[in-house]
């Protein structure tokens, strides 16, 4: 048997889905090939400090081992001169792994500071492979209002919304309250513009209510994106792949609340899924067309959820919003609609380290020192 890979997972995060990163951590460990990999976890702390394991033998026992806190009690180390030593020294095979440097890196993280272009651009200083999109689709896919305003110049049909900044509302709450009450009504949506998982999300009945809305959307984020309420079925699809993605089967969730907030996703379990989704096929072949150029608009790469709305009046199709790093716990929508489509996990996981060497080899062929000349 060849070497192993080098695989380096990092998870937690600082953002407000660090529960869920670790969740997906979890699933994705149980399902990794150890005869393939040789895995190194990585854990960031709610505060950022960054703590790297030993290699791991297996699927770690519970969630709590994942946090890499010292063993038999002892005091936790001081945090390193720099809070990314650990990765560095990883990366570069001085530290974990016998001194083999890390091959591939998994970022497992969900949300601000892991899902929105940050870790993305230290890899990318780093060189090293990493699963799943870049810089740039990162943050546009994570920004909602940057994401919508690409999606409206794809010409790809949404939601009515609106957005303002925390500086604007303080300065004239009363008008964007009006634009919003104007363009929207009740009930609606708020969102902060930069987060997932549905965390900071509330559904606004009435003017008071949007003010509140407002103000605890504003605790996630410095933006804020207000969106129609259109009633409609919750329609889902996963993309596999860099510039020639695949799709897989649509899927469709019922939530258990009022609508698939951070409880009904993560907590009790008891939203309904539907894969294949039950669906006309020419609805179900719009979804698809409409993901894969969702997919390309971003310059999206490895995978991504695309999520939309089906008006259940008209049967009109709107386009939501694109996960760039969708969750992979076990009740995730993303490795569910692959698992129908005949790819299970283990190779749907392969398959995204594969994309992983396979980017980064064709970026590999890009001169990005020289000036023209000859």
């Amino acid at each position: 048997m060849g070497k192993k890979v080098h695989l380096g997972l990092i998870y937690g995060g600082k953002s407000g889905e660090h529960d869920v990163s670790l969740q997906t951590a979890f699933a994705v460990m149980g399902e990794l090939d150890y005869a393939k990999y040789e895995i190194t976890p990585f854990y960031i702390t709610r505060l950022g400090e960054w703590r790297v394991g030993p290699v791991l033998g297996g699927q770690p026992a519970g969630l709590d081992e994942l946090r890499l806190d010292p063993v038999d009690g002892a005091p936790v180390p001081p945090v390193p001169v720099h809070p990314l030593a650990p990765l560095l020294d990883c990366l570069s095979g001085s530290s974990a792994g016998g001194g083999q440097p890390i091959d591939v890196v998994f970022p497992l993280l969900h949300g601000t500071f892991g899902e929105d272009g940050t870790i993305q651009g230290l890899l990318e200083i780093a060189d090293i492979p990493y699963v799943g999109a870049g810089v740039l689709a990162s943050a546009v896919g994570m920004d909602k209002i940057t994401m919508k305003k690409v999606f409206a110049y794809e010409g790809l049909p949404q939601c009515v919304f609106r957005y303002f900044n925390r500086a604007q509302w303080e300065k004239d709450a009363s008008f964007f309250i009006m634009e919003c009450e104007v363009a929207l009504g009740y009930p609606c949506f708020v969102k902060p513009a930069n987060l997932g998982s549905s965390v900071g999300i509330t559904k606004a009945k009435n003017r008071e209510d949007l003010i509140a809305a407002v103000d605890f959307a504003f605790r996630f984020d410095r933006k804020v994106i207000v969106e129609e309420f259109v009633d409609a079925r919750e329609i889902e699809i996963s993309v596999l792949g860099n510039e020639d993605p695949k799709v897989s089967v649509p899927g469709e969730i019922v939530p258990s609340n009022e609508f698939y907030d951070y409880k009904a996703k993560y907590v009790d379990g008891k939203s309904t899924i539907h894969i294949p989704a039950n669906i006309p096929n020419k609805t179900a072949e719009a979804v698809k067309d409409m993901a894969l150029r969702a997919f390309l608009a971003i310059d999206a790469a490895g995978l991504s959820r695309v999520d939309f709305f089906l008006r259940k009046t008209d049967g009109q199709l709107f386009i939501n919003e694109i996960n760039t790093m969708p969750g992979f716990t076990p009740i995730s929508m993303y490795p569910l609609m692959w698992k129908e489509s005949g790819l299970p996990y283990k190779d749907l996981l392969d398959k995204l380290i594969e994309l992983a060497f396979k980017r980064y080899a064709d970026k590999q062929t890009i001169d990005y020192g020289s000036s023209g000349g000859n």
